[in-house]
């Protein structure tokens, strides 16, 4: 029982956690980041959605461009914060004109009334895509590249297979923030996710 969602936009980047200074991103969406879109659209603490496959619909084209960024976040330790003493300039290396099939799946959590069914979840989320509906604007890995959502349409997925190397799976939150990776493979134009084997569901 799966929901097809289509994200596109004109910038992405899917930060690659090893390269720190600079934003770097991965080729392809990360299936974190392919979560974190669809919780923008629809999110219950009774329901998880899980990743099954990330189709990427255009040619995988890199940009660069720099930007200015602080070094320090606010904090009340900081009396007085001034943005220009602390500013730094750092290269991006982002994705353009991308696109995405999304399949995810619902897992019914720990938090789920007795009488919540995983059905019940798929049918609110797809109406909400179908109207445009969300909670807040989907994103593209950074939440100044927004993404656009919709149905899924004609559009297919590129015919290219590669190994994409080690990249991140998701963040488990409950667990110390702890960070789990995979190998990812781009076959046909499609990453599939392995199953996340740390998710507490009923």
């Amino acid at each position: 029982m799966t929901v097809r969602i289509k994200f596109w936009g004109t910038l992405a980047c899917f930060t690659r956690p090893d390269l720190k200074v600079e934003r770097v991103s991965y080729p392809v969406m990360t299936p974190s980041a392919a979560r974190g879109a669809v919780e923008a659209i629809f999110w219950r603490p009774a329901v998880y959605w899980v990743v099954r496959q990330i189709c990427v619909l255009r040619p995988i084209r890199f940009t660069s461009f720099r930007r200015n960024e602080v070094n320090d976040k606010a904090s009340r330790d900081i009396e007085l914060f001034l943005a220009d003493e602390r500013r730094a300039q750092r290269n991006t290396l982002a994705l353009r004109d991308v696109a995405y099939f999304v399949d995810v799946e619902p897992r019914l959590t720990e938090r789920a009334a007795p009488d919540e069914t995983a059905a019940k979840f798929v049918d609110m989320l797809r109406r909400r895509v179908e109207r445009g509906q969300c909670f807040q604007q989907p994103y593209l890995g950074c939440r100044e590249f927004a993404a656009s959502f919709g149905p899924q349409d004609g559009e297919q997925p590129i015919a290219e297979t590669r190994k994409l190397g080690h990249m991140l799976h998701d963040v488990e939150f409950a667990n110390e923030n702890r960070a789990h990776f995979f190998d990812a493979l781009l076959e046909g134009g499609i990453v599939r996710p392995p199953e996340p084997s740390w998710l507490g569901t009923r």
